[in-house]
């Protein structure tokens, strides 16, 4: 057996250590489960960067304790991580202090302060409140201004996957398809923002403290002998340049053309598609770089997305709960027999998702309306699943227009993707088919295209694409039901926004929440 690849797929609540074979067949696996973050105070979600790297290890051991006649077949490496969880490593690797989650809510002054010209045109072109909310987030700019003596000692300020990257290289590099966060980056030119960019004072990293980019299926370096001795991986094999998990699930999908788009349901749920044009899905909001060179990957999100399903969970379904446990069965299987007994459209009971305000919605706030004495725990909950279907169907709209395209197909992938039912309510709200990969392991299937690529053993990413990306269900729309969603979306979901929003404001104003800007620490 030859020519194998092992990702490393690591995420927010685990590690996973994965083995393909070039027709994207999933070999064999081992998942290491850990808190998502250490609880602290309240808003803050931080991870010993240690956990991470103590994980990995652990799977690639796994595998090569079970089986070692396919590690030693493994030919090459890839890493694909959650986004915008920042380290800082000392001169020698070492984190300075624990890594800052996507999750963590602390809030950074804004180090650029444009004089009043430039406020004007900014607030002109509807960025007058994204500009310093953006540097809020910064996880540079908070260290930089609370740390002070952290960041003068911290010699790469890198993401998860840089951090990987160098423990198994001991080289401070990383695929440029992974720099999605708040960092100084050009997404158009994929590459490092220039001195004096926008993007360089909001987030003024000097560019001695950021990583080497590496296009997205070059090789990084080579597992070093203390990597291979922690991990089992064989000495000197390659470690490929992949991307983030987002971007690698859509390709891992087979989405590599602007007719088609991928849906993540995951605890940030998504829609992306991928492109040879660069293009903002939204105002002032860019394309990524895609994990295929040279592509960009337009996506819009809705932050706080399927984690609503836990939400639910936690606070209305213990009944479920516990009739799960009695029968031996995941709670989210019962969750799946709420929406069979409920219909759809939920007798005009609509919800919008914005259980956490985004960037182009800052006042945004989350609503259920329709109410009735017919509904119950059950509507409830499918209004939540439809309520994200008709969010993440404003995104498409929204990536058709901007993108100058029209998408005919859907790919789906991430946790609640493995519900029947969550599929069938989308197809049926967007009204296209819905096809579900052979692998739930889509993320860590998108690296091991690109490795592959890399590798040589195929012609390039979109070749391996083809070869590996294996579909396993298509759910079809069901006329009826797709008539009715057309008219609740149209009618009432895409009016929701503009007439709650004064209301949405009114409310920021009179409890400050979300907080106004300029209040951070």
């Amino acid at each position: 057996m030859d020519g194998l690849i092992l990702t490393v797929d690591c995420g927010t609540q685990s590690a996973r250590a994965l083995i393909f074979d070039l027709d994207g067949k999933l070999l064999d696996k081992c998942k290491i489960e850990y808190e998502p973050y250490e609880k602290g105070e309240p808003g803050r979600a931080e991870q010993d960067a240690a956990t991470y790297w103590d994980a990995v290890c652990a799977a690639c051991r796994d595998l090569a304790g079970r089986r070692p006649e396919l590690m030693k077949a493994v030919a090459g490496v890839g890493v694909t991580t959650q986004r915008d969880s920042m380290i800082c490593l000392d001169s020698k690797g070492e984190p300075l202090r624990k890594a800052i989650l996507w999750l963590d809510l602390r809030k950074a002054r804004p180090p650029y302060r444009p004089w009043l010209p430039m406020r004007i045109i900014y607030g002109l072109a509807g960025m007058g409140e994204a500009v310093p909310l953006t540097q809020e987030e910064g996880k540079c700019n908070w260290i930089m201004q609370n740390e002070p003596e952290i960041w003068e000692r911290t010699h790469k300020f890198v993401q998860v996957s840089g951090y990987l990257n160098f423990r198994l290289t001991g080289l401070f590099a990383d695929s440029v398809a992974s720099q999605i966060g708040h960092q100084p980056i050009d997404y158009k030119r994929q590459a490092w923002s220039r001195p004096g960019s926008l993007n360089a004072k909001l987030f003024p990293i000097p560019r001695a403290k950021l990583p080497e980019m590496v296009r997205a299926g070059e090789v990084i370096g080579r597992v070093t002998p203390e990597a291979a001795a922690r991990t089992g991986l064989p000495v000197g094999i390659p470690v490929i340049a992949a991307g983030s998990d987002k971007g690698c699930e859509t390709l891992g999908m087979g989405v590599t053309k602007p007719g088609s788009a991928s849906l993540s349901f995951g605890t940030t749920a998504t829609i992306q598609t991928t492109s040879r044009r660069y293009f903002e899905p939204l105002a002032h909001m860019p394309a990524y770089p895609s994990p295929i060179p040279g592509r960009y990957n337009a996506e819009v999100e809705i932050f706080r997305g399927y984690w609503m399903i836990t939400w639910f969970k936690n606070q209305f379904a213990y009944e479920e709960v516990m009739e799960a446990r009695r029968r031996g069965i995941a709670p989210e299987a019962m969750l799946n027999e709420l929406l069979r007994k409920t219909p759809a459209g939920c007798h005009g009971l609509v919800m919008q998702p914005y259980w956490t305000a985004s960037l182009k919605t800052p006042s945004a706030k989350g609503a259920i309306i329709g109410f009735g004495d017919v509904h119950d725990r059950a509507y409830l909950y499918r209004a939540i699943i439809e309520g994200l279907a008709f969010g993440l169907k404003d995104g498409l709209r929204a990536i058709e227009r901007a993108g100058r395209m029209k998408v005919t197909e859907l790919a789906v992938s991430g946790g609640a993707s493995q519900s029947d039912e969550i599929c069938h309510i989308t197809a049926d709200v967007f009204n296209l088919p819905l096809v579900r990969g052979a692998t739930f392991e889509t993320s860590g299937l998108g690296a091991a295209m690109v490795v592959a690529a890399g590798l040589g053993m195929y012609p390039g990413v979109e070749a391996a694409s083809r070869r590996m990306a294996a579909r396993e269900t298509i759910f079809e729309p069901d006329p009826g039901r797709a008539r009715l969603y057309h008219e609740l979306y149209h009618r009432v979901y895409r009016r929701m926004y503009r007439v709650l929003a004064p209301l949405y404001e009114a409310i920021r104003d009179i409890t400050n929440y979300p907080e106004r800007l300029g209040r951070g620490e």
